[in-house]
């Protein structure tokens, strides 16, 4: 018998199907009752659940990423489908097929590696040239760089995904800072971008499903990003045996630690140059559009043209596209 994908799920059926957890919150009822907010995906879409009436040991049972075979119902709820659980219960990895899992992004890292490689190389500035070049001859550092995804949830959310969105704002980059001529230093803005999310090598894994280290809890990818960079300042200084320009190191840190934008958002400074403003909007260019088109793939309600109602960015989404 065939497995039941998320995108061919419909109102009232019920369902026995193995699924991977994405998302799991255990949350009160106004009663005071407990139950599980979560959150079920393949490599069709995710679905949200609620499961009513667990205990905590149901819920210390299960974690992100496990798989789990699902008994229950779908159900709309304010417009949406839902899936409603009456058992959840952990599967072993080994009994199911990566080919319903895997979203489909894959990433040929070789060949966005080798265009990000031909980008560095005009760089007009000395100093970062050498910079750039000695992340680019770190093996450990290219291969951290080139696994990871660039989120959890949210944009470019597998394998490569940090090296993809990189590049592609690297490419922008080079469209956009010529139109401003002088007015932005388009080798800052460039190595920027470059450097933007170097912290997240540190701040995420892909070896077991998706999930923050503990550095990355605690201390976020900003601040392990300045951290890196500051190490390879270091590296660079010894190899060329001269002192890296100490305001361009001021610049590069400001560039990592403002690029969310707004305080709210994260970041310990709002940016104070044009590069670093230039930096914050094309970073949330590229991440939204992924997002959006994240939210459209993944949508269950394969027969609409709308997707379903998405709380995080308060909004349905048109999916379909004029000719």
């Amino acid at each position: 018998m065939s497995r039941r994908f998320i995108n061919q799920l419909k109102e009232n059926e019920a369902i026995n199907e193995i699924y991977q957890l994405s998302e799991l919150i255990l949350r009160p009822n106004k009663n005071g009752n407990l139950y599980l907010q979560f959150a079920i995906s393949d490599r069709t879409g995710t679905l949200g659940g609620r499961f009513w009436n667990v205990s905590e040991e149901q819920f210390q049972s299960l974690r992100v990423n496990d798989y789990i075979c699902c008994e229950g119902t779908v159900q709309r709820f304010l417009g949406n489908l839902q899936f409603i659980a009456k058992k959840l219960s952990k599967v072993d990895s080994a009994s199911i097929s990566s080919e319903d899992f895997s979203r489909g992004n894959t990433i040929d890292t070789q060949i966005l590696l080798k265009r990000l490689k031909e980008i560095t190389k005009t760089l007009k500035s000395t100093d970062l040239r050498n910079l750039i070049d000695c992340f680019l001859s770190d093996d450990d550092f290219l291969a951290k760089f080139c696994a990871v995804p660039a989120g959890i949830k949210l944009h470019h959310a597998y394998p490569g995904g940090l090296l993809e969105h990189t590049l592609y704002m690297m490419e922008m980059v080079i469209k956009i800072a010529p139109l401003y001529g002088n007015r932005l230093n388009s080798d800052i803005l460039l190595v920027g971008a470059f450097l933007h999310d170097i912290g997240k090598i540190e701040e995420l894994s892909s070896e077991n499903g998706l999930i923050y280290t503990d550095a990355g809890q605690l201390l976020g990818h900003p601040f392990l990003g300045v951290q890196i960079l500051l190490k390879k300042i270091a590296e660079t200084e010894k190899l060329t045996g001269e002192s890296f320009n100490a305001e361009m190191a001021m610049i590069l840190q400001h560039l990592i630690i403002s690029h969310h934008g707004e305080l709210e958002n994260g970041s310990s400074k709002v940016p104070m140059t044009l590069e670093a403003l230039a930096l914050f909007y094309i970073d949330s260019l590229d991440a939204k559009l992924c997002e959006f088109e994240k939210h459209i793939i993944e949508d269950p309600s394969a027969g609409s043209a709308w997707t379903n109602y998405i709380p995080q960015i308060e909004r349905k989404l048109y999916k379909n596209h004029a000719e």
